[in-house]
């Protein structure tokens, strides 16, 4: 199959040409899962590919716990890959220092010596605000409990007409379900730039759907405004995680992140089916279709991750 990602980042070629290999690129790919030619393949247990890899990129949200409880079929598949000595990295979009992802994961009963690397969205972000890349004041967009991100800059916490960025994680508390109160709220501030320290759309709390801060900033980009993205699918995450020497794989429930993130990396990866987008179908035969909707591509897919 043609590389969507190895076409596009082709500096030489011309331009015309480039977005008629793109087009065909996804023509193929279309074709391929209507005619069945590509066939996303069903894992049933971790343990029949371990051994191919040196690094597993795990989501949290959706794969490990669901934010109410954990998943004892991830814990025991992530306490037979650490025990078979590989490398475990849990790459989260969660909008807090990874400090605070480890407490809430050690709150949920989980193994300190499972959590030697982590990686959250939130602690990329809160390096880079920390030295001030997007300015020196911020209004923060989000609940209290992510105020940890700006612990150690609070003093630069002002208000949204006074401030130079817009750090959002999130909505604001008692709105949580009002996209309309947000938009008027940042109707005439797009000439600030967002920061969105959690790109996900929504997560599911249980089987309560919420909104994410990836909501807030497409509906800022939608009123005109600018949203810069910290965590997955975006490269500069995945740094922190891996070296190109390590044979990688990513996990996740998320297609517009966790899979479309592995996709930019040239990674193979697991789809995770029963976490965010299982409400968008009904049998495991429409997965291919669903890949295609959100234009990525899976190497394997379980419903959850099981050892």
């Amino acid at each position: 199959m043609v590389c969507f990602h190895k076409i596009s980042s082709v500096k030489n070629m011309n331009g015309k040409v480039k977005k008629w290999l793109i087009l065909l690129y996804f023509v193929y790919f279309s074709i391929s899962i209507k005619t069945g030619a590509f066939k996303l393949k069903k894992l049933n247990h971790l343990a029949e590919i371990y051994n191919s890899y040196d690094t597993f990129i795990i989501d949290l949200w959706g794969v490990v716990h669901n934010g109410v409880k954990l998943n004892l079929k991830a814990i025991e598949a992530i306490e037979n890959l650490i025990k078979n000595k590989k490398k475990v990295v849990f790459l989260t979009n969660a909008p807090r220092p990874c400090s605070i992802v480890k407490q809430y994961l050690l709150n949920l009963g989980m193994r300190k010596d499972l959590l030697k690397n982590i990686m959250s969205s939130g602690e990329a972000s809160m390096k880079a605000i920390e030295k001030e890349k997007f300015g020196k004041l911020f209004f923060h967009l989000g609940p209290n409990k992510d105020n940890e991100i700006f612990v150690n800059i609070k003093k630069n916490k002002s208000t949204l007409d006074q401030c130079e960025f817009i750090l959002c994680t999130g909505l604001i508390e008692g709105k949580e379900e009002n996209l309309e109160y947000h938009k008027h709220l940042l109707k005439n501030h797009v000439s600030k730039k967002l920061i969105c320290t959690n790109p996900d759309l929504i997560v599911h709390r249980g089987e309560v759907a919420e909104y994410c801060a990836g909501t807030i900033a497409k509906l800022f980009e939608s009123i005109g405004g600018e949203s810069i993205y910290f965590g997955k699918p975006y490269k500069e995450i995945y740094t922190m995680c891996f070296t190109e020497k390590e044979k990688t794989i990513a996990i996740g429930d998320n297609l517009n992140t966790d899979i479309k993130g592995a996709n930019n990396m040239n990674i193979d990866s697991i789809f995770i089916s029963n976490g965010v987008h299982r409400g968008e179908f009904q049998d495991e035969k429409e997965l291919n279709s669903i890949l295609l909707k959100y234009k990525v591509e899976a190497s394997y897919f379980q419903p959850q991750l099981i050892w």
